[in-house]
């Protein structure tokens, strides 16, 4: 039996899956370190990890794979990637790295995109790179020419997480335009290098690796790669893109219209369109999808991220008198639509980027010390978190995106009857919930380069699918409770 392997690099651990090649079916998923990888942060809002860390728990991670399913080196045919997004990984010619990786979650660079965005104008950013440079790792790499000459003079190479790892397999240096266009560093209107943002920033396009298709054979795992790794000299890394992108990949979202959402500890709404417009820009990211091609109709992606999410059912689980998020779930059963006129604004952790980097905090609202209970407070988060997805997609909309399928991981927000139910009521779709993970994604993504998009939909849908949920046909009861919290939402942002 055959296998493709799939690794997502994320910035608390690696998990890697192995998929049987004929069928999709995911064999196993592995995670390491056991502990959560750490971050260093010199000073407040830095955050930064160490490159060759990540692929130290790579190796581990496929030689636990192999030891558990007992698996051969040789029956690994292919390697697919995914990788926390927007990091920034420097090389010197010998491809050692220079630094520690700037991370995703690092801040320092906020203001060097700000002033890129105010000199360079709203107008062509959002026409060109269809945001602002903001944050993004091509301002990261801005702040080391200005603030660390001596290693940004050394520099081959800068790369993402996912194509450092790729180089440490194959000691071949490349990237992908989908990665490209998640650093800022493409220009959508001409379809090449956002060459106008790399003389404003005096960056030199030497430093950009060379592009390579995201479905493709990229490169191959070299002799030094198959030692440390455990595979097999000539193994070819065939897929490689972000882990939001790679997660509407891996519940099968390619198309205009389609929609992926997560609940985890913050949210998610990625949706596709084949539309440049970029109006919201400031509210809501646009990268190239994972199929993207020059020349073509256009696939991009529009992120929205919602940072208070299920970590506002986490900390009411961690400080209430329940014992698990399904007493949670009874609880707030029980109360009718709308809380009983109770709302929770759950915007706790950290700037909104959705509210214009607004930091508003968690607020309840309307309790009375009477009537109200636990039970409310539940009902009320699950709203307030499942409101916030609404208010968001309406955003969405706003920029020309129109909802006809919405796909999501059973995940923990998305396992909740009320939240999955009042979402899908209040956009009138239905949600799929599908059991997958961006490492089983990336592991099937392996075969697209053979371009079979039919069967990799197939695979899902056979192997994946858990349950749909189907709006309810009165919609009423639940639009009137989002009017009430959008609401209490607006008194809030306009004071």
């Amino acid at each position: 039996m055959n296998y493709y392997l799939g690794l997502d690099i994320g910035s608390s651990s690696i998990k890697a899956a192995l998929v049987e090649i004929k069928s999709g079916k995911s064999i196993g998923v592995v995670q390491e370190p056991e502990e959560e990888m750490s971050m260093f942060a010199q000073k407040n809002g830095w955050a930064e990890q160490e490159p060759l860390d990540w692929w130290l728990h790579i190796c581990n991670a496929i030689k636990s794979l192999q030891k558990k399913y007992n698996v051969h080196k040789e029956q690994i045919k292919g390697i697919g990637i995914s990788y926390q997004m927007h990091g920034l990984v420097l090389v010197d010619t010998k491809g050692n790295p220079l630094r520690k990786s700037i991370i995703w979650c690092d801040s320092r660079a906020v203001e060097t995109g700000n002033k890129a965005f105010a000199d360079i104008g709203v107008e062509q950013c959002a026409a060109q790179l269809l945001n602002s440079p903001a944050n993004f790792t091509a301002s990261k790499l801005k702040w080391v020419q200005e603030n660390e000459p001596e290693i940004y003079k050394q520099i081959h190479k800068f790369m993402l997480p996912g194509d450092f790892i790729a180089y440490q397999f194959s000691n071949t240096i490349n990237t992908t335009i989908s990665g490209l266009s998640e650093g800022i560093f493409w220009d959508f209107k001409k379809d090449t290098v956002a060459n106008f943002l790399l003389e404003y920033y005096g960056i030199h396009s030497a430093l950009v690796p060379d592009i390579v298709d995201t479905f493709s054979m990229q490169s191959k795992v070299d002799e030094k790669g198959a030692a440390e790794s455990g595979l097999a000299v000539g193994t070819p890394i065939f897929y490689r893109a972000g882990d939001q992108p790679n997660n509407a990949l891996s519940l099968n979202v390619f198309n205009p219209g389609e929609v992926a959402a997560t609940g985890g500890t913050s949210g998610v709404v990625y949706a596709v369109t084949d539309s440049l417009s970029a109006k919201e820009s400031a509210r809501v990211n646009n990268f190239a999808h994972v199929n993207y091609t020059k020349g073509a109709a256009a696939r991009i992606g529009k992120l929205l991220c919602i940072n208070g999410a299920g970590i506002q059912y986490r900390w009411l689980l961690n400080n209430l008198a329940v014992s698990s998020y399904e007493e949670m779930n009874t609880l707030a059963s029980e109360i009718t639509i709308g809380s009983d006129g109770v709302c929770l604004i759950p915007f706790g952790n950290g700037a909104e980027r959705m509210l214009d980097n607004q930091e508003i905090g968690t607020r309840i609202v309307n309790m009375n010390l009477n009537n109200h209970h636990k039970g409310h407070l539940c009902r009320a988060a699950l709203e307030g978190i499942a409101f916030s997805f609404y208010y968001g997609i309406e955003i969405l909309k706003s920029d020309g995106i129109n909802p006809a399928v919405i796909r999501a991981g059973n995940d923990n927000l998305f396992r909740s009857e009320i939240f999955a139910n009042t979402v899908a009521t209040l956009i009138q779709q239905e949600i799929e919930i599908y059991n997958t993970t961006g490492a089983i994604g990336a592991a099937r993504a392996a075969n697209l380069h053979t371009g079979d998009f039919e069967s990799f939909g197939k695979n899902i849908m056979e192997n994946d699918h858990v349950m749909t949920f189907t709006p309810f046909k009165d919609q009423k009861p639940y639009m009137e409770a989002y009017k009430n919290w959008k609401k209490e939402l607006e008194l809030v942002l306009n004071n």
